[in-house]
């Protein structure tokens, strides 16, 4: 049986802890040996926390799915430490809303929205570094609400939405 790779790094055991440029060195490696080119650092200690604080580490082609929060409370800030990213915005039907790069270091370095926001983005540059920020607790099944006019994760043609949505944005 084949062993699955973890979506998220284990949290910080202590009451403290300093970020360090060995956190996403670490971060960075696990992010490039994910099958889904990702990998969450969490800073908060468990899932039932109230406020959740980590960094997710991206790889071009990842793909997340098209979503928004079902919370009211679950508004979110991203900011980019290392890299970019292109934030997609959608009307409900699917038709895309807005998008805009997002670059560490740039005039838009960061988004803060709403949770009824529908959103994803794209990874521009390899090992883009994410500091993310929203309320707790996580629980997986009423956390998010994913699109159905959007691939799932694993479907076939996830790869082929994800390149579609790089082109229709390209003129940025």
């Amino acid at each position: 049986m084949k062993k699955k790779f973890p979506a998220a790094m284990p949290p910080p055991t202590s009451d403290l802890t300093y970020i360090t440029s060995q956190i996403v060195e670490d971060a960075t490696q696990m992010s490039q040996e994910s099958p889904r080119k990702r990998i969450i650092y969490p800073f908060h200690k468990k899932d039932e926390d109230t406020l959740h604080r980590m960094f997710n580490v991206v790889q071009p082609k990842t793909y997340i799915v098209p979503h928004y929060h079902l919370n009211e409370q679950k508004s979110e800030s991203i900011i980019v430490l290392k890299g970019g990213i292109r934030f997609i915005t959608f009307y409900d039907d699917g038709k895309i809303k807005s998008y805009q790069n997002v670059y560490a270091g740039s005039n838009v370095f960061g988004v803060d929205l709403e949770p009824s926001v529908i959103h994803t983005f794209l990874v521009l540059e390899p090992d883009t570094v994410i500091f993310e920020v929203k309320p707790g607790p996580y629980v997986k099944s009423t956390d998010k609400s994913f699109m159905d006019w959007a691939p799932k994760e694993d479907d076939l043609d996830a790869e082929e939405y994800l390149n579609e949505l790089l082109r229709k944005t390209e003129n940025e």
